[in-house]
């Protein structure tokens, strides 16, 4: 009983926990004491997990503090975490019970200061050059006078404004504009999405493909510029079919889609300026090319004219070009009267000597030797030849009526018996077989009667056997007689039992 007043061992009174009451303890004090906190450091190392969930380090020369972002938060990051970075992560501290450890849940992370951006901004544009996106054999020349020009940037601001007021004064063109945020946290995604857009725009459709696309923003300081510098952005541009200008922040502003778009302007007006040229001017160098066109084919005109005219004195005048034709003419008209006489006397001389020869006799000779001729050739044609031709012919004729007469033969036998064939085979198939077994068809008129109920209501039956018909006068009798009176087809009488 002593024991129950003694005092107790130090520490005996403290109160006993489970370790994961104690957990839960530890937890919600840390939630409580610190809530929502902003933290300094260096990034370190940095691993995203299949599910999308993203863990990496903050850590400062002694420290390291374990942090996570989970994939529903990881999206609305305006800076994604990069080992080396310095930054100022937001969120707030908690505890994992299940391996004693507590960590930091961050929803917003800030770059620490211009010079953490200015050596991420030179990482990254180290990485995209290495890759070829600032090539210049990779840019895309621009097109003369575009049709349609399409502008990413702010509806609201004064960039627009001044886009349009350009183009109106130096060369009215169509302008379609996609309204983008220009700063904060969605300006990367939507100018992403915007170029992206217009690019996939049906040309000639109800909502037509520009030629050219701008994307133009005011100036600012770095981090108001940032969005423009995320590689989203950056591999927009250099993916781009149409040829892009880039018109952000003032001259001496640089960002990363200034170095992978197809022309830089320093400025948002002179964006719109090297998008069209001027139209007076183009009209003045047109009016000017034109009277230069016109001026020059008048002097080549008359040029060719002058030509022609120093070769035409140099040719001989046409009456002395037909003098010597003409005198020509005349000694031959002169010549032509004698000619011809000449020519008539000589062939009347030929004539002459010629009729001389020509006796009658002559002509009984010249005949004679043809009619003998004649005979010769006549005795020698005989009609053996065609005697033994026709013979052979006969003969061979002969010989494909005999091979005729032996394929009709066979084939009417073929025919013949596949006719007796189909005959026995239609017998076998024929209702009067089936009668020679000893079954009956039963009409009425020309009805076949199948039930007995059909029967019963029909007149007078007919009943074929396999030797002949047998008619029933006074049809099925009640079911309680036992028989009915029949009369054969023959012209006797019977009863069917």
């Amino acid at each position: 009983m002593s024991d129950l007043f003694d005092d107790p061992k130090p520490g005996q009174n403290a109160p006993e926990f489970t370790v994961s009451e104690l957990s839960g303890e530890v937890k919600r004090t840390l939630e409580g004491t610190f809530g929502r906190i902003r933290v300094k450091g260096e990034v370190g190392r940095v691993f995203k997990a299949r599910s999308g969930h993203l863990y990496y380090d903050i850590k400062d020369d002694r420290s390291v503090l374990a942090c996570t972002t989970w994939k529903g938060q990881v999206s609305s990051l305006s800076v994604v975490p990069e080992e080396g970075l310095e930054v100022v992560v937001t969120g707030r501290l908690t505890a994992f019970g299940a391996q004693s450890k507590y960590n930091m849940n961050v929803d917003e992370v800030a770059v620490a200061g211009q010079g953490a951006l200015m050596a991420l901004l030179e990482k990254r544009k180290k990485q995209l050059e290495a890759e070829g996106l600032f090539a210049p054999e990779r840019k895309t020349p621009l097109p003369y006078l575009p049709q349609i020009i399409g502008v990413v940037t702010s509806p609201s601001g004064a960039v627009i404004r001044d886009i349009l007021h350009r183009l109106r004064d130096r060369f009215p063109r169509k302008v379609l504009v996609w309204p983008v945020a220009v700063q904060g946290q969605n300006c990367a995604p939507e100018v992403a999405r915007a170029i992206e857009g217009f690019n996939r725009l049906t040309p000639g459709g109800a909502l037509p493909r520009p030629d050219l696309i701008i994307v133009a923003r005011g100036g600012g300081s770095i981090e108001d510029l940032w969005g423009f510098n995320e590689e989203i952005v950056a591999r927009a541009a250099a993916a781009s079919q149409i040829p892009l200008i880039s018109a952000v922040g003032h001259e001496t502003d640089t960002t990363l889609i200034d170095f992978v778009s197809d022309r830089r302007a320093p400025t948002p007006t002179a964006a719109a300026e090297l998008a069209v040229p001027v139209r007076l001017e183009l009209m003045a160098w047109a009016e000017t090319q034109g009277a230069r066109l016109t001026r020059a084919a008048g002097q080549a005109v008359q040029q060719r004219r002058q030509r022609l005219n120093d070769l035409a004195r140099a040719l001989p005048k046409p009456d002395t070009l037909l003098e010597t034709p003409r005198q020509r003419l005349d000694r031959i008209s002169d010549r032509l009267p004698g000619a011809l006489i000449s020519g008539v006397q000589r062939r009347r001389v030929h004539l002459s000597e010629t009729a001389a020869s020509l006796r009658p006799s002559t002509l009984r000779q010249l005949v004679q030797g043809r009619r003998d001729r004649l005979q010769n050739l006549s005795s020698r044609l005989t009609l053996r030849p065609i005697q033994r031709e026709i013979t052979a012919r006969k003969d061979a004729l002969g010989r494909l009526a005999q091979r005729l007469d032996a394929a009709q033969s066979l084939r009417l036998d073929r025919q013949r018996q596949n006719l007796t064939a189909a005959g026995r085979q239609l017998e076998i198939l024929s209702y009067k077989a089936t009668l020679e077994r000893g079954y009956a068809v039963v009409r009425s008129g020309a009805e076949i009667l199948t039930t007995r109920a059909a029967a019963a209501k029909a007149g007078p039956l007919q009943i074929e056997f396999a030797d002949g018909m047998l008619d029933l006068e006074e049809g099925i009798a009640d079911p309680g007689s036992q028989t009915v009176a029949a009369k054969p087809s023959g012209g006797g009488q019977g009863s069917l039992f």
